[in-house]
């Protein structure tokens, strides 16, 4: 009775790929695409503080290398160049978001106005799902008690809150 430990190891199903490596990059970019255009289209006020593709882009390397791991694909080659053509996506969205106006809108969003000169934007709450609820809560943590302290409120692209007292001077930039 021999132990798993001195079993030997098949090198061949350890560093073949057993899917093509062009269907591995397909898959891999469909999915983080899809997820992407998901998740900055559909759930901006979810991200809380870090970046939508920052979060897309852990989530998927960690379900990349845990399948690689556990033998799901039972290939470390499978495995890595998925992770390498998740991260190239993410890479790529950001430098060409860096470079091209009408992309970096749409891969980082505007922020949404929610008040403007006391009036909740009801609209652009309803946009977003954001309760009034909710509104308040974000408020009372940049210490407003009355709407009518507020000049402006905007949801940021990453899901915080941005406010701006009545009466607040402006910092110079220096």
């Amino acid at each position: 009775m021999t132990g798993a430990l001195f079993d030997p190891v098949d090198w061949r199903a350890l560093f073949v790929p057993d899917t093509p490596l062009l269907e591995t990059f397909v898959r891999g970019t469909c999915i983080y695409l899809g997820l992407f255009v998901l998740m900055r289209f559909v759930f901006r006020r979810e991200a809380g503080a870090a970046r939508i593709s920052m979060l897309l882009l852990i989530v998927l390397l960690a379900d990349a290398v845990q399948n690689a791991m556990a033998d799901d694909y039972r290939s470390i080659t499978d495995g890595l160049l998925l992770v390498a053509t998740i991260m190239a996506w993410d890479y790529a969205l950001d430098w060409i978001g860096s470079r091209v106006p009408w992309f970096a809108e749409l891969v980082h969003p505007r922020p949404l106005l929610l008040v403007r000169r006391g009036q909740m934007m009801r609209a652009n709450m309803r946009r977003e799902l954001v309760s009034e609820q909710e509104l308040w809560a974000g408020l009372r943590q940049h210490g407003v008690r009355e709407l009518d302290e507020v000049e402006a409120a905007y949801m940021e692209g990453d899901g915080k809150l941005s406010v701006f007292r009545k009466g607040e001077k402006r910092k110079s930039r220096g």
